[in-house]
């Protein structure tokens, strides 16, 4: 699949760069944070990550609305999912990595998605993005097999833990998987086993590694 570069102008469509970010700072905290040795793991809030130096630039870009900083780190190559939340999410690498991304507006009326509308994009390390609230996104992927990512998530606090049962109230409640999270996915997944709702159609693309 075609690569984009986040300085190609429709990523503006998904996105934006945020240059302001203090990004020693960010980098220095985030190699302190564990790589597993297969697979991905997430961790919505990491103490190495919500300190002095680095919280109160997001606190700011939030509108002075409490961050939660967290992370995931690892290895992945598929796409296998998509998420999205009622606000923007900031990414951070210490490596390259690449994000496959849809819109909101490509989902049908049953929050079904072809994953033929799904785009790639190339994320240079230490570049800090804003990922749109209308954006489709999900876990990293490592561009150069044996190179992790690690990969800084910014969210309001809140955010992606575990649901307290509760009576459904409209369709789009099929697709929360966690608080501030609706995700759907293709049916090979392993979320699709976690009982997420499947609606990617076509292929569960894979990201052809160097």
């Amino acid at each position: 699949m075609v690569i984009h570069s986040i300085q190609e102008d429709f990523f503006r469509e998904y996105g934006r760069i945020v240059k302001e970010a203090p990004t020693e700072a960010i980098r220095s905290s985030l190699l302190r944070t564990p790589l597993p040795k297969v697979g991905s793991a997430y961790v919505p809030e990491e103490k190495e990550l919500m300190n002095k130096e680095i919280f109160p630039f997001f606190t700011s870009l939030y509108g002075d609305i409490e961050p939660q900083l967290g992370y995931c780190n690892g290895y992945n190559n598929k796409l296998n999912a998509l998420e999205y939340h009622r606000d923007s999410e900031f990414n951070f690498g210490s490596e390259d990595f690449i994000l496959l991304l849809a819109k909101r507006s490509d989902m049908d009326d049953k929050f079904t998605l072809s994953s033929a509308r799904v785009k790639a994009f190339y994320v240079p390390k230490d570049t800090l993005i804003e990922v749109y609230a209308s954006t489709l996104h999900y876990c990293p992927i490592n561009p150069k097999k044996g190179i992790g990512f690690r990969v800084l998530v910014a969210l309001p606090k809140g955010t992606n833990y575990t649901l307290t049962k509760r009576t459904r109230v409209t369709e789009e409640d099929a697709l929360l998987f966690a608080t501030n999270k609706w995700l759907i996915c293709h049916k090979e997944s392993n979320e699709a086993k976690q009982g997420a709702y499947i609606s990617i159609e076509g292929e569960n693309l894979t990201v052809e590694q160097k």
